[in-house]
């Protein structure tokens, strides 16, 4: 990995009841705080914890495709254990040997590792289960507050030098299932 950009891992063990809510909850809270368009805020109950979330179309849309790829990954495999990893970059010029511009590449600045693990709680252990997912997500959204408000996570941002859309730099969502990127 590049130690030249921030990179923040939030652990979490699933459940089959609440995988997909809890994924989905976690990467709009992350969109959430990392998005600097205007941003229309909606929030998310998950285990009496409210996440907030991003109320566009396009993030929308892309959340939900990739938390269903991970869904079907860890359901059609063996391996019950994966990462969705959020990229954000910026667009810098490509230049050639003698400076020459031949185009744009995508830098990263900054990088969001879930790591999510599969488990199925025994009916009698449910309870405790929850109140340690919940655990962990309040967990989860105070790494988010304190990385995103401190002046490593501040100074990470480059300069925003395109104000229009919801997010002036390229956002990559990469879902993992048993090392192999799927989607």
């Amino acid at each position: 990995m590049n130690p030249n950009f921030p990179t923040v891992t939030i652990d979490v063990i699933l459940d089959r009841h609440s995988a997909k809510e809890v994924l989905t909850a976690i990467l709009h809270s992350i969109l959430f705080h990392r998005l600097f368009g205007t941003v229309k805020p909606q929030t998310f109950e998950v285990l009496d914890v409210t996440m907030p979330g991003v109320s566009d179309p396009e993030m929308e849309q892309l959340v939900t495709e990739k938390v269903d790829i991970f869904w079907k990954g860890i359901e059609s495999g063996a391996n019950k254990r994966g990462q969705m990893i959020v990229t954000f970059s910026e667009k810098r010029a490509k230049k050639s040997w003698f400076q020459v511009y031949v185009g744009e590449e995508e830098v990263p600045w900054e990088q969001w590792i879930v790591n999510a693990e599969m488990r199925q709680p025994k009916s009698e252990d449910r309870q405790e289960f929850n109140a340690n997912l919940a655990s962990t997500l309040l967990k989860a959204l105070n790494v988010m507050l304190t990385h995103t408000s401190s002046e490593r996570g501040r100074t990470a941002v480059p300069l925003i030098t395109n104000a229009t859309g919801i997010s002036p730099f390229p956002i990559k969502i990469a879902v993992k299932v048993g090392g192999v990127e799927l989607g």
